[in-house]
């Protein structure tokens, strides 16, 4: 009993337990106990209204709002990739915008597996490659890109075409770096060259020309004929007649992106004709007159623009790319004319040689526009075509044909510098509709400087499988060529490739590439001058914003 009166004396009564005004009190007082006098005016208490009962300390007046302002800074520094996600969503607008569906989207957001993708029957399909032996080089450079983002899973067999003979050092290095089949094809001079019924003197003195006047390419033959060639003669090539799907590989060309379904499928069953990835504007002085005869070919075939031909042209005043009218507004009809104007008599406009002799200080008839074909003009814009996914059918149909026939009489491949990207472009805007075009907007490709790189999709990348690019005598395929060595340096520079390829770029809102690592030494040309994807997104149906379509 004794100890525990001593333990009950040790314990603190009820008057030396601390209490919350004193604790509040305490805050205000040093060591002594005394009140801070600098800090006195905190304990004043404020009214929150002029006639109210009710008070606060001054100190929680000021320490409220600074609460405030700190959560709201918390909330909008957060970087949008941030692992934690966004609280709330910015106000400035996503780097990569959305694009309507009503004409087109996307086939996959994003990664799949390509093992299952795999396991479907092939479309009837082939890589078209025009090469000569001297492009090796660049040759195997697209190889292995295609090989590594895409076909070391689809398998689809090469077309190799060649004005010349393909020497065996170029048939055993390409044999070395595809386990899919490849068969190399010549072209014929039916195919590659000038045509009988071309003068080709007058021909090589307008190639000449080009030349002189430093238009490029202008003054290279092979260039004009290979243009040609792929206008109007690589669908009917021998070695493609078996081919319904032909996907266009140049030299020296990269992709980004793994490719991890098979687009030739999802064409088919999305009923697409022509897939591109980069539309860009052609260089006018390669192209003076081409829209001349695309324009007469439309009109002496009585044809009417499904949607497409709109990309191709200038927007008349007061019109969007798409003929629609501006700010919402519509066109001027009949009922909307003048009714006490003679000129207007009957609902019609007064012709031009009316307004010469009623509108008084008329003396001239306006001016006439020397590029313009009923009222349209070029804009330049084409789907670049040294990458396209396309049905050969469609080249082969009576209607392309005869496209190509009325281009090709002009003699426009060899008086100005045609390419087969601005022939492809016309003759699809003449004879298909949006629905029939798809944008490979999820594929990352680069020729040149010209690149196309989408971000990747948020939430949607799958682990990678490494892949080592050895040539077939390395990977245990006796089949192929064992004359080609391989040092340990090069095999090294292999592996570290791959170990790049596996580091890529972090997710962006509205990306949808799978596995991309973009280049960063070139800018990405969607949101380019000079680049024409704003036209097709005008005729795709538009942006996407959180309103609406812009």
């Amino acid at each position: 009993m004794d100890s525990l009166r001593a333990l009950s004396k040790r314990l603190p009564s009820a008057e030396d337990m601390p209490t919350l005004k004193g604790i509040q009190n305490t805050s205000l007082k040093d060591v002594s106990g005394k009140v801070t006098p600098r800090l006195t005016f905190l304990r004043r208490r404020i009214r929150l209204r002029g006639n109210s009962k009710v008070s606060v300390p001054l100190y929680l007046v000021l320490v409220f709002p600074i609460i405030v302002l700190v959560v709201i800074l918390l909330l909008f520094v957060r970087h949008p990739n941030s692992p934690g996600g966004r609280l709330i969503p910015s106000g400035a607008p996503p780097s990569i915008r959305k694009i309507s569906e009503k004409h087109d989207k996307v086939f996959v957001n994003g990664c799949l597996d390509p093992k299952v993708q795999n396991s479907a029957p092939r479309a009837n399909a082939a890589f078209v490659v025009l090469a000569r032996n001297k492009e090796l080089d660049g040759v195997v450079e697209s190889l292995k890109s295609v090989e590594r983002h895409f076909n070391r899973w689809f398998h689809y067999p090469y077309v190799f075409l060649n004005d010349g003979d393909f020497n065996s050092t170029f048939r055993e290095t390409v044999l070395n770096y595809t386990s899919s089949s490849v068969e190399f094809g010549k072209i014929g001079p039916e195919h590659w060259g000038y045509p009988n019924w071309t003068d080709q003197n007058v021909a090589k003195e307008g190639i000449r020309k080009q030349g002189d006047q430093a238009i490029m390419y202008g003054g290279m033959e092979s260039y004009h004929h290979m243009c040609r060639f792929y206008s109007g003669f690589f669908y009917k090539h021998e070695l493609l007649q078996k081919y319904d799907w032909y996907w266009r590989v140049e030299p020296e060309i990269k992709y980004f992106c793994d490719i991890t379904y098979d687009p030739f499928l999802h064409m088919e069953r999305n009923k697409k004709v022509y897939g591109f990835t980069i539309a860009v504007k052609e260089l006018k002085e390669t192209v003076p007159n081409i829209f001349r005869y695309a324009s007469a070919y439309k009109r002496t075939h009585n044809l009417t623009s499904q949607g497409l031909w709109e990309m191709f042209v200038e927007p008349k005043e007061g019109f969007n790319q798409d003929g629609t009218p501006k700010d919402g507004g519509a066109a001027l009809k009949p009922e909307d004319l003048p009714k006490d104007d003679p000129k207007y008599a009957n609902g019609q406009k007064p012709m031009p040689e009316d307004i010469l002799r009623t509108e008084p200080g008329a003396g001239t008839l306006p001016d006439i526009d020397p590029e313009a074909m009923e009222g349209e003009r070029y804009n330049m814009c084409h789907f670049w075509s040294n990458f396209e996914i396309a049905r050969l059918d469609w080249f082969r149909s009576k209607e392309y044909e005869e496209f190509f026939e009325m281009m090709d009489r002009s003699g426009g491949f060899w008086m100005e510098r045609w390419g087969d990207a601005p022939i492809h472009s016309l003759a699809a805007g003449a004879l298909l509709s949006p629905d029939q075009i798809h944008y490979f907007r999820d594929f990352g490709y680069r020729h040149t400087t010209i690149q196309h790189c989408p971000a990747n999709a948020p939430a949607r990348q799958l682990p990678r499988e490494p892949y080592l690019n050895l040539p077939r005598a390395y990977a245990g395929d006796t089949s192929a060529s064992s004359t080609v060595q391989m040092s340990e340096e090069e095999e090294k520079l292999m592996r570290e490739e791959d170990e790049y390829w596996a580091k890529w770029d972090t997710e962006k809102e509205n990306g949808v590439g799978c596995r991309c690592r973009c280049d960063t030494d070139v800018q990405e040309v969607e949101n380019k001058e000079g680049s024409c994807i704003p036209e097709w997104v005008e005729i795709a149906g538009g942006y996407i914003t959180p309103a609406g379509r812009d």
